[in-house]
């Protein structure tokens, strides 16, 4: 695709709802006695609020803060711990995009290492095509390409968190200005 500094819708509100539904039975299904789910700040809260609305199971929920990665390294490192202990519970990862799969690798091994009885990925976004490291994405909303993604928790320099739909942005614009898409996206 020829960019020509428009964002496109991808997801719309209905569609995020009927996902989030769906993935909200599937968690229900796998685990009748309930979970704790853990949600990676800032990009999976809004997903994570849709998705605990629509289990019909026990469940709890917690935050892990993951730095950025540091330049060169490919390492990341928790700047939020979790609250609760996971130590023999169903764990499930909630994430808002799996991209590479370094992220959810890191996150994983740390949660794995806590002594859970199983620890799950559910994804919004899966997007394979940029997988580094191999991650099992259980619990999966949608496969994504290798737009840049905006809204819903998505966002470029803290910009678009709060869009009720998720938009396919130009990267190449948004580097250089992040607010490129302000206008057009915020005035759907």
């Amino acid at each position: 695709m020829t960019w020509q500094g428009r964002a496109r819708v991808l997801c719309d509100r209905e569609q995020l709802a009927s996902v989030a539904a769906r993935l909200g039975t599937e968690l229900s299904e796998a685990y009748p006695r309930g979970m704790l789910l853990v949600a990676v700040l800032k990009g999976s809260t809004f997903f994570l609020a849709d998705l605990v609305r629509r289990t019909n199971v026990p469940c709890q929920v917690d935050f892990l803060g993951i730095s950025a990665y540091t330049a060169g390294t490919g390492r990341v490192r928790i700047t939020k711990d979790l609250d609760q202990d996971v130590c023999d519970r169903d764990v499930v990862l909630v994430e808002d995009i799996v991209d590479t799969g370094l992220t959810s690798t890191y996150v994983l091994g740390e949660l794995g290492r806590r002594g859970p009885a199983s620890v799950e990925v559910c994804a919004l976004f899966d997007r394979r095509v940029r997988r580094i490291v191999p991650v099992n994405v259980r619990f999966r909303g949608f496969e994504a390409g290798d737009d840049l993604l905006l809204g819903y928790g998505l966002d470029v320099a803290g910009r678009y968190r709060n869009l009720p739909f998720v938009a396919a942005g130009d990267a190449r614009l948004l580097e250089s200005d992040p607010d490129a898409h302000v206008a057009e996206l915020y005035e759907r």
